[in-house]
C-alpha cells in the first residue's frame, strides 16, 4: 500500500477573552487581565489553568498534506487571517479532497474546539458532519466516530483508547528519533501571541504536525500498510519537502531529525 490523501493537522489556541468578558462579566479588563482572570477561575474550578474547549480561540491551523506524488507543509491563511477564515479553509480542504484526517489528541481537543468555533462563526461543513445520510460510504467510516479510520487520532489509537495509557507527542516523537518540541511549547503560545509573534506560533504548529506525520508513518509501518522500503521512501519525501523549503523553521526541523 501507499500513503495518499492524508491530512495531518494541529491547532494552536489562545484564550477567547471576548467570550470571557461576556460569560464572566470581565468588562473593563484588557486582554491580558481578562485572560488572567479566566485562568484564575479555571484553576479554582479544576485545579489547572487550561481553559475549557469553548473558551479557546484558534490562532493557527497547520497541515501536512500527502496527496498524489507530493507532500506539503504549511499553515492555513496568513499571519493576519481571522479565526473564521482559518476554520473555513480547513473545511474547504475537507470538502475538496475528503482526506483521512490524522491528529494527536484531535478527538480530545482540536476537533471539539473547531466544533465550538464553527458554531460561533456559523461555518457550514456538511462533508465533515456527514454520517451516511447523504453518502452511504460515510455510514461506517466518518470523521465523527471514534473507532473508525477517516479520522485517526494517533494518541487515542496507540493508547488503546485508554486515557491512562496516553503519552505526549513530544516524548513519543523523541523516542522514535524525530525532533519533538523545538524551543517552544503550547504553554508559551499565549505569551508569544501577546508579543504579536504569530509567525513563531505558526512555525511551532508546523513542527507539531510534522512530528505527528512521522509518527503516523511509523504507525502505518507497524500496521503492515507500508513495507520497510515504502516507509523509507515516505520519510525521504518529507526530507525532500523540508529541504526544498525556504522556511528556516522547516530546515531546522530537518537538521534536528536524526537519520534512521
Amino acid at each position: 500500500m501507499t500513503i495518499n490523501n492524508i491530512m495531518v493537522f494541529d491547532i494552536e489556541t489562545v484564550p477567547d477573552v471576548d467570550a470571557g468578558r461576556r460569560i464572566y462579566g470581565l468588562d473593563g479588563l484588557d486582554d491580558e487581565a481578562a485572560a488572567q482572570a479566566m485562568f484564575k477561575l479555571r484553576m479554582e474550578k479544576t485545579g489547572r489553568e487550561f481553559l475549557a474547549h469553548h473558551l479557546q480561540c484558534i490562532v493557527a491551523i497547520s497541515v501536512v498534506f500527502r496527496h498524489g506524488e507530493h507532500c506539503k507543509v504549511w499553515s492555513l491563511g496568513d499571519e493576519s487571517s481571522p479565526e473564521q477564515d482559518l476554520i473555513q479553509r480547513f473545511f474547504d480542504g475537507l470538502d475538496r479532497y475528503t482526506p483521512t484526517l490524522v491528529t494527536w489528541n484531535g478527538s480530545g481537543f482540536d476537533l471539539p474546539v473547531i466544533h465550538y468555533r464553527s458554531l460561533l462563526h456559523s461555518i457550514a461543513a456538511p462533508r465533515y458532519w456527514e454520517i451516511g445520510e447523504s453518502d452511504q460510504s460515510f455510514r461506517y467510516n466518518n470523521y465523527l466516530n471514534r473507532f473508525q479510520w477517516r479520522h485517526t487520532d494517533l494518541m487515542d489509537v496507540l493508547a488503546g483508547y485508554q486515557m491512562r495509557a496516553s503519552a505526549p507527542l513530544d516524548e513519543v516523537a523523541t523516542l522514535l528519533g524525530f525532533p519533538g518540541k523545538m524551543g517552544m511549547s503550547g504553554a508559551k503560545v499565549w505569551d508569544t501571541y501577546l508579543e504579536g509573534d504569530i509567525r513563531a506560533i505558526r512555525d511551532y504548529c508546523e513542527t507539531d504536525v510534522l512530528n505527528t506525520y512521522l509518527v503516523y508513518l511509523r504507525f502505518e509501518l507497524i500496521r503492515g500498510h507500508l513495507t520497510q522500503d515504502a516507509y523509507a521512501q515516505e520519510c525521504q519525501l518529507v526530507r525532500d519537502t523540508l529541504l526544498a523549503s525556504d522556511k528556516p523553521a522547516l530546515l531546522e526541523f530537518n537538521d534536528a531529525w536524526k537519520q534512521d
